[in-house]
């Protein structure tokens, strides 16, 4: 746990108290994006700053940094601008994680870049978040970058998107500036299938609205970044979502005090599983039944995600590394078909016919693809059919052959078990990450039948 700049050495009892603080909280997962200069690390080092979030040696090799390129105070985006490339040129390359706690919650964010070359770090960064920050310089409004990146929020179905309009200092702190900027991205995600989104004025760089409200924006009576961000209501319950467990490693001790024993261990992607469930097995379809659980060498008698565990079963059934085990009448369809949405991450294209290994979960394949039906155009949603090839940081359509079965979730359903790589079988290298379905054409139709926009464009279903 991080102690504010004035902080002095903790005592046991201190730490001890800390800790049950922590355990007590919830753990919310965000990251923030936005088009370059837009101040996505400003944004981050000043939530860190006014909540008391950083150390006091970070504060002062800032402090030092800023001073050595001539600036009258800190640079709170160096908190975050960690690369020597990054200070030089001041833009982010890589994704930057920070790890802080506020009374009220615990938080893991990551500042993604704002480069379209580096679209593809936000992929990276947002694919385990519950939450989305999206910033917009007040001066420049919606920008082509800004519906990329909330085209990849929907993409990968982060739950909640936080608009923050940026730089309204040098707006003058104009409403209609805000309510025009708010308008046009809200309705934009809407085609898009985002269920949910929050706008914000904020000025970064003198602190308004980001940890402690504005004055000068009186006419806003909405929550500052930080409040919201404490307060939002976040369903990441894992075991909430139906029971899937990829195996990782079989045990067999096989000593004169287990002579028998077989268990399979790994980590439950999501749902939860009892002593007595009825299971199959797949790819194979074999079904047995559950007949203990250990967690930390001790029996229990239910376990859910995302608890680490070892199964035993009733039958000696033949299951090695990359098997799934599912509820007998809920597990997916396996199938060697893959019809997915994918972003594509290397600067080597992804083309029709190339031979590739698809890792979905704890499982490896063999696989080629074999037709990219289209490619995503994100200024106009429209699509360009038969591309032949994806290069980096395009979003389409494949489908994929694989050489095996694969359990494969929609989406939509699991973002865990929904969800795979494409790797260079020559040196390991990620290619593409895939999510199982049309995920777009999924959402932009659920928000319809929730009363959303009606109107069909071309090409992917909105």
């Amino acid at each position: 746990m991080t102690t504010a700049p004035t902080a002095s050495a903790s005592s046991p009892a201190a730490d001890g108290a800390a800790a049950e603080l922590l355990s007590a909280t919830s753990l919310l997962r965000f990251a923030t994006a936005g088009s370059v200069d837009d101040g996505k690390s400003t944004l981050v080092g000043r939530l860190l700053h006014d909540s008391k979030s950083i150390l006091a040696d970070q504060l002062e090799a800032v402090e030092h940094a800023s001073r050595s390129r001539g600036a009258e105070g800190p640079d709170l985006a160096l908190l975050t601008d960690g690369l020597r490339a990054e200070r030089e040129q001041g833009i982010t390359i890589d994704v930057a994680y920070r790890y802080f706690a506020t009374a009220r919650r615990r938080f893991i964010l990551a500042d993604t870049p704002g480069h379209v070359q580096y679209t593809r770090n936000m992929v990276t960064g947002a694919s385990t978040a519950e939450l989305a920050i999206i910033l917009v310089d007040a001066r420049n409004g919606v920008v082509e970058q800004t519906r990329r990146h909330a085209a990849v929020a929907a993409l990968l179905r982060v739950p909640h998107v936080v608009l923050a309009v940026n730089k309204m200092d040098l707006a003058d702190y104009d409403e209609a500036v805000f309510t025009a900027i708010a308008g046009e991205f809200t309705a934009y995600a809407a085609s898009l299938g985002v269920p949910e989104v929050t706008a914000i004025p904020i000025s970064a760089l003198v602190g308004d609205n980001v940890v402690t409200p504005s004055e000068r924006m009186d006419w806003y009576g909405g929550p500052t970044v930080l409040e919201h961000l404490e307060t939002v209501e976040v369903s990441h319950d894992l075991a909430a979502g139906p029971a899937r467990f990829p195996v990782q490693y079989v045990i067999r001790p096989q000593t004169a005090e287990h002579p028998d024993y077989r268990g399979y261990a790994g980590q439950i992607a999501s749902g939860a599983f009892r002593v007595g469930d009825r299971v199959a097995v797949l790819p194979s379809g074999r079904t047995s039944t559950v007949t203990a659980i250990d967690v930390l060498g001790q029996s229990v008698q239910a376990a859910r995600a995302p608890q680490s565990v070892t199964l035993q079963l009733a039958d000696d059934l033949d299951i090695s590394r990359g098997d799934l085990i599912a509820p007998a009448d809920g597990a997916p369809a396996t199938g060697q078909d893959v019809t997915a949405t994918v972003c594509h991450l290397h600067d080597t294209p992804l083309r029709v016919g190339q031979r590739v290994l698809i890792k979905h979960t704890t499982r490896t394949v063999k696989a080629i693809v074999k037709e990219i039906p289209s490619r995503l155009t994100l200024d106009d949603l429209s699509h360009h059919p038969e591309p032949g090839e994806l290069v980096a940081n395009d979003i389409g359509r494949v489908r994929i052959r694989t050489a095996e079965p694969l359990p494969l979730d929609p989406y939509a359903l699991s973002r865990r078990t929904g969800s795979f790589l494409l790797i260079d079988p020559a040196d390991g290298s990620t290619l593409t990450a895939g999510m199982s379905g049309d995920a777009f054409a999924e959402a932009a139709r659920a928000t319809r039948s929730a009363g959303g926009d009606g109107a069909e464009d071309d090409g992917w279903d909105f």
